[in-house]
């Protein structure tokens, strides 16, 4: 099966691809390139949000790689996310009409007329979560979003939908990877045909947001456990990078790897030539850590 053809279903109508190319931390002077070399590399699967601030680049590298690829919109995915607001950075959350408009602004600047899957990108809208999560219903409705979910939600901010008595998201976008798995919310996930979508799969990587203003809250002995992963790699005849992909996917996640290297690009979506054994997949399930290092799920009071 190839990376084209491998997808995992949201909703009736909608599937979202397995590797996608994600765009966080890409600056708008690198945005439109690397986006359109992505699409050229195979990428189906495009994901930005508005707090990324690259938004129109990002739209550009679309229809340039698009162009230069020679394939339509309908062969894209391309994931947005509102920002919700965040009242800790005097930030008010977002009402249900502010949510439809940011989401006008999106497809606006990534000069799109709808997006295959719209998210809010973290639980911060407080009491508006449920106004919010309102409006992304009425926004599919509308066509404007194909499928609509959620990103860094926990089990008690879903709940909160579930009281509402309202339909679950499509998609949970949040932190997974072999030290941060997340059993009892994927489980929970399970439970009500919630899709998750990994970010920061790359995590355990020596090299994962080393740059200065990039800090995480990796341990010296996170980054000393690191030799597992190269062992591992090496047995496969893969790069560490594929080994960290290939378990997401082959535990069912769409995976976002991002990176400006065009020979990363190709090597992050070839995933489909090799599976991950019992045995190393059942030595990778024992490597959790908890919560997560590039964002916790956090207080449903937020």
């Amino acid at each position: 099966m190839t990376d084209a053809q491998k997808s995992f279903a949201l909703n009736a109508t909608t599937a979202v691809p397995a590797v996608g190319f994600g765009t966080y931390l890409i600056s708008n002077d690198d945005a439109e390139s690397a986006v359109r070399a992505a699409i050229e590399a195979g990428y189906r699967h495009i994901d930005t949000a508005s707090g990324y601030g690259n938004e129109e680049t990002v739209g550009a590298g679309i229809r340039a790689g698009q162009n230069n690829s020679g394939i339509s919109r309908s062969e894209m995915f391309v994931t947005a996310k509102l920002w919700p607001g965040n009242p800790a950075w005097g930030d008010p959350p977002k009402t249900g009409a502010q949510t439809i408009e940011e989401c006008e602004a999106s497809l606006s600047r990534l000069g799109l007329d709808y997006v295959d899957l719209y998210l809010i990108h973290a639980p911060f809208g407080g009491e508006k979560r449920i106004e919010q999560w309102q409006a992304l219903l009425e926004l599919q409705a509308s066509g404007k979003a194909k499928s609509v979910g959620v990103s860094n939600f926990n089990e008690s901010h879903l709940e909160e939908i579930v009281a509402a008595g309202l339909p679950m998201p499509d998609a949970n976008q949040i932190e997974l990877h072999p030290w941060s798995q997340k059993p009892a919310l994927l489980a929970y996930m399970a439970q009500h045909n919630i899709t998750p979508i990994a970010y920061s799969s790359l995590v355990p990587l020596s090299t994962w947001r080393v740059e200065e203003s990039q800090d995480s809250s990796k341990t010296e002995a996170m980054k000393a456990d690191g030799v597992v992963f190269h062992e591992m790699a090496a047995k496969y005849g893969v790069s560490e990078a594929q080994l960290l992909l290939r378990w997401g996917v082959q535990n069912g996640y769409a995976v976002l790897p991002k990176s400006l290297n065009p020979e990363r690009m190709r090597q992050n979506i070839d995933l489909f030539f090799f599976a991950i054994d019992d045995a190393d997949m059942a030595a990778m399930a024992k490597m959790d850590r908890g919560d997560g290092v590039a964002w916790a799920t956090g207080d449903p009071s937020k």
